[in-house]
């Protein structure tokens, strides 16, 4: 199959041609067709297989066929974080460059005001978060009468609980004509259900399973005591294999520490997390993708986000709470079909939530020992951690860890990302 073979206009095909690609991926021969028929769609494809292309490809087509029906947006596609954003505007300002679009980007972490000017300037198609967009309807500068298409780009996300009252409130402004596109690498039942509020009579287009990373990806579990996972860290660096790494943690404040003590550690490390500006999110990731830095510490925000080439190697270095942030973590390498390496990190506590995992992926993954590795214990033990010391040869936890007779535990508190 062809891109011609999808009966996509002339100017679409002239600027898929101008960007290298040669023929559809699976997802997008098989959704592109069902779209372009104005059908509602729900796209299920491991990251890294083109879902982006699937759908802004046939929507270009779609509002370069028909005429408006009312002032306004005509396409508005809602995605869970800033970078994912700025990465489906580059991929349209790519596909409509031989056509006269106005787009428009919406997100926080900077200045409304010229994401207002650019809908009063009318932005045909507008990309957007949905905390920002929600600031902006209020104040009554997000006129959507006109609206056709309304893409949810990773849409398990947009309606697990923590979107879907925002997401249930954009759509109620919304034409009940339009097309709703619904794309995500994975998708839970009860999400699935979540989707009949959203789309009518919807086409399925699934490719793999959904429950399964890619193939090109070679998983590994390493067993490790808490208190000796930055050693063993800092043993993985001294191989030169690992030279473009993602480095996944559950907290905000772990990724800022872990960045600080890998470049103290001289390996160039700089975190991304939700309380960083977009201005220094997007400079650690031009830093990372011109191989300025090495590791890119991050949370969960980061596996929605990131999609950029050559990513040798995914560490897990804190459990992922959920068995979908799995998928989506690892999936930021192996990607187009290149080979990659996932690396996780599991201590005692979480062999359960392992076991898990195993049994939502449906396969069993190798697994290592921390005694298997020959290290320097002399390093910082954990994120902003001391030294652990050496005692008869046994690691001894840093005293941080240790709580005299009677004191109670203090809980950590509610994770934050």
């Amino acid at each position: 199959m062809t891109f011609s073979d999808l009966k996509l206009p002339k100017p679409i095909l002239d600027a898929i041609e101008d960007t290298g690609y040669t023929e559809p991926t699976p997802i997008q021969g098989k959704a592109i067709p069902i779209i372009m028929r104005r059908k509602d769609v729900i796209g299920i494809a491991q990251t890294g297989t083109g879902k982006t292309a699937a759908f802004t490809l046939p929507m270009l087509a779609i509002l370069g066929n028909i005429k408006p029906k009312a002032p306004g947006i005509r396409a508005l596609i809602i995605s869970p974080t800033r970078e994912l954003v700025a990465q489906i505007r580059d991929n349209i300002i790519d596909y409509s460059l031989h056509l006269n679009v106005k787009l428009a980007t919406i997100y926080g972490g900077v200045g409304e005001q010229p994401q207002i000017q650019a809908l009063q300037n009318g932005a045909e198609i507008v990309i957007a978060t949905p905390g920002r967009l929600m600031d902006l309807m209020e104040q009554g500068h997000v006129d959507m009468r006109g609206l056709e298409i309304l893409v949810m780009d990773e849409a398990d996300r947009m309606l697990d609980m923590g979107f879907l009252p925002a997401m249930r409130k954009i759509v109620k402004k919304m034409p009940n004509d339009r097309q709703t596109l619904l794309f995500s690498a994975t998708l839970s039942g009860q999400i699935e259900q979540l989707t009949r509020e959203f789309q009518q009579k919807p086409s399925t287009v699934e490719i793999g399973d959904r429950t399964n990373p890619a193939k090109t990806v070679r998983q590994c579990v390493y067993e490790i005591p808490r208190h000796l996972k930055f050693p063993l860290l800092l043993h993985l660096f001294k191989s030169p294999e690992l030279y473009t790494v993602l480095i996944f943690v559950t907290m905000k404040h772990h990724a800022s520490r872990l960045a600080k003590h890998l470049s103290q550690s001289d390996i160039p490390a700089e975190a991304i997390h939700g309380d960083r500006t977009q201005n220094q999110r997007q400079r650690a990731l031009d830093k990372f993708k011109q191989g300025k830095l090495r590791v890119l510490v991050g949370t969960d925000v980061a596996a929605r986000g990131i999609d950029i080439s050559g990513v040798t190697h995914v560490i897990n270095y804190d459990f992922p709470d959920q068995n979908e942030d799995y998928i989506h973590r690892i999936g930021r390498t192996g990607r187009a079909k290149a080979e990659g390496d996932a690396i996780t990190f599991v201590t005692e506590s979480e062999h359960r939530a392992l076991a898990d995992l195993e049994r939502f992926i449906k396969r069993d993954i190798p697994k290592k020992h921390e005694r298997d590795f020959n290290y320097d214990i002399p390093a910082p033990a954990r994120e902003g951690g001391p030294r652990p010391r050496r005692n008869n040869d046994k690691a001894v936890k840093p005293k941080s860890d240790r709580r005299s007779p009677g004191k109670k535990k203090v809980g950590r508190g509610k994770k934050n990302r």
